[in-house]
């Protein structure tokens, strides 16, 4: 039935996945991973670990620490990291490709209605309350992890400080990453127990293996690379396609964090360097992206989609749209499988070092506490219409307007957890009764 390994006298059974499934189920994922990373970082959890069973809880964990330290979207990357695990390169890719796919279709179909018609109050209403539902499964994959993560004073002591010093100081996403391992580290040199590590089952990685994953990484590179080579060759350095191409290139390497870390930033050169949008129209992306399936920064789409509809040239404004959003898509999206099939098989083989395992295992606190931080800030954002941000020296709190306070949605938010913590209901049917009840309220109120 599949590999075996023997660990403290156990053996343990790598489980033998059918391609076509996985398929089927990356897919099913793609089309649900609503929420931002932290959002889709539950939901995988809870579809490949608790309900799959295709890995156990520590090499979840042990990829996503790798993988939060990348740039990119960690989730889309923790998707291609599992996905090469079960399938190597053509799993990666399929994977890393079905996470982003449907919400890239999504998003490409809100932003030409966007050009057309503007607003579109009609999509806010459908998936008013999927964001309640997505925050329970936040919520049950926050206390899922963290029992499992935090079982000494030191990895306890390293999630509160990692939720302090984001949430309240905004501390760079790298730095918390980097003390984090560090304190793991120093905490298993001076005596801190490491917790008994459960068997989980080897997968072999070989030489071929490694040869494959550079090879296919390399390709990545270049296909990445090259096109913005040809465009500012052909083009120019000013020409739109030419811009979108290296902004968006340079955003590939520097999005440590998620998407929040530098979507201000892109605001900032989309409307003030680029002029691709006005002044608000930033807001009006984010908020398509939080509503739509794949990753948050798939916000950039929107961006590179109005700034080529807006300087078409000899194009046809929504021809020339479509093309920016495609080419903002592959130059974003392309480095993650680089860096991915680069890391994951060195990445593998060091798994059960011990000094690297007690520094991911701060690694993980801290991604406790940043979790913690993306709930919270996310359950601010869906129950309050207004969240102003105060700063006091180095300390910024969020101030909720309480005048602006949406019951309906702090309503759809309690269903949703006691539907899914107290009954234990599927995420499929609480989801679709969620869109269902959302939409119902918004008609009620039109």
């Amino acid at each position: 039935m599949g590999e075996t390994d023997s660990v403290a006298g156990k053996k343990t059974e790598v489980p033998k996945v059918d391609f076509k499934e996985a398929f089927r189920v990356w897919l099913r994922i793609g089309l649900i991973s609503f929420g931002g990373p932290a959002g889709q970082i539950a939901l995988m959890h809870k579809v490949l670990v608790e309900e799959k069973k295709w890995i156990d809880e520590a090499r979840f964990l042990h990829a996503l620490n790798f993988c939060m330290l990348l740039p990119g979207p960690e989730a889309q990357q923790l998707a291609t990291y599992v996905g090469w695990l079960l399938h190597r390169t053509l799993g990666g890719l399929i994977a890393g490709i079905l996470f982003v796919l449907p919400g890239a279709l999504v998003i490409l179909a809100l932003s030409l209605l966007y050009a057309a018609f503007g607003q579109l109050p009609l999509v806010e209403a459908a998936f008013f309350g999927i964001k309640a539902v997505v925050l329970a499964v936040v919520a049950e994959a926050l206390l899922r992890i963290g029992r499992r993560a935090l079982r000494s004073r030191l990895h306890l002591g390293i999630a509160a400080a990692a939720f302090v010093g984001i949430f309240f100081f905004a501390l760079p996403f790298p730095l918390i990453v980097v003390l984090a391992g560090l304190l793991g580290f120093l905490g298993a040199a001076l005596g801190q127990r490491a917790d008994p590590k459960e068997p989980d089952a080897e997968v072999p990685i070989g030489r071929a293996d490694r040869r494959a994953s550079l090879r296919a990484a390399l390709v990545c590179l270049a296909l990445w690379l090259a096109p913005t080579a040809a465009l500012l060759a052909l083009l120019g350095p000013d020409q739109v396609f030419s811009q979108i191409a290296v902004f968006f290139s340079k955003m590939a390497v520097v999005t440590f964090g998620g998407a929040y870390a530098v979507l201000a930033y892109v605001g900032q050169q989309a409307v003030e360097t680029y002029a691709w949008l006005e002044p608000g129209e930033m807001l009006d992306g984010l908020g398509l992206a939080e509503t739509t399936p794949g990753p948050l920064i798939m916000v950039v789409q929107f961006v590179g989609f109005l700034g080529a509809h807006r300087n078409p040239g000899a194009l046809d404004p929504f021809g020339a749209g479509i093309l920016g959003a495609v080419l903002t898509t592959w130059v974003t999206f392309l480095p993650c499988f680089a860096w991915i099939f680069l890391g994951a098989p060195y990445v593998e083989a060091l798994r059960g070092n011990r000094k690297l395992d007690a520094a991911l295992s701060g690694v993980t606190a801290a991604v406790v506490g940043v979790i913690l931080n993306l709930a919270l800030w996310f359950a601010l954002h869906i129950s309050f219409a207004r969240v102003e941000e105060v700063r006091i020296s180095a300390l910024r709190l969020y101030r909720p307007v309480w005048e602006s306070v949406d019951p309906a949605s702090l309503v759809l938010t309690a269903a949703a957890l006691v539907a899914m913590l107290r009954f234990k209901l599927p995420m499929l049917p609480t989801l679709a009764a969620g869109a269902a009840l959302g939409a119902l309220y918004h008609v009620s109120l039109s």
